[in-house]
């Protein structure tokens, strides 16, 4: 009899687990059909019609870049024959002084008088390259350095302290915008 309990209990059990699982699982209901949707079919006239719209896109969008292209390179050509136009106005007051200081020369007897005003020009002509962004470069007593000054020759260093730096100058070098435009040609000290 015992046995017999037992059993009814494990079938009680199980009865009961199959009974939670049914609760859990969803019934289970017709399948919802799903619309296959077919796709839509085109005309050979359609196709053409949009081949010929895309090719006119395109062909305009082409059109509009070569006309861009051409447009910026003359822009281009046009800006580096006029970029230095401000710089030659301002030079143009320091050529007409000259023009008179050369008039002048010939019919003064003055040198005093004809020294002072070269040296004026030049002071204005050096003011019109500084304005823009031109520098000298400093090299006399400073230490060699190739990317600001080129050797022409070196001779014996006057003084020790003269040693591997720049002993004189040939030429005077410039900076445009702390960029090397031309370079200091030196004489070293060895």
């Amino acid at each position: 009899m015992k046995q017999k309990k037992n059993t009814e209990k494990a079938e009680n059990t199980i009865s009961n687990e199959a009974k939670t699982d049914n609760i859990a699982e969803p019934t289970t209901q017709p399948a919802t059909e799903k619309k296959i949707v077919s796709p839509k079919t085109y005309t050979e006239e359609e196709f053409q019609s949009k081949v010929n719209e895309l090719n006119d896109k395109y062909l305009r969008l082409y059109s509009e870049f070569d006309n861009f292209r051409k447009r910026t390179l003359k822009e281009k050509i046009d800006l580096s024959r006029t970029a230095s136009e401000d710089v030659i106005k301002e030079l143009l007051p320091v050529l007409d002084d000259f023009d008179r200081a050369m008039a002048s020369m010939g019919v003064s007897d003055q040198v005093d008088a004809v020294k002072e005003g070269v040296q004026l020009i030049h002071a204005k002509m050096k003011a019109v390259f500084t304005s823009k962004g031109l520098q000298e470069m400093r090299s006399v007593g400073e230490v060699f350095d190739t990317d600001f000054h080129e050797a022409i020759t070196s001779i014996p260093a006057p003084t020790e302290e003269l040693k591997n730096k720049v002993v004189d100058e040939i030429q005077k070098g410039y900076l445009l915008h702390d960029k090397v435009i031309r370079f200091a040609k030196v004489i070293t000290g060895s």
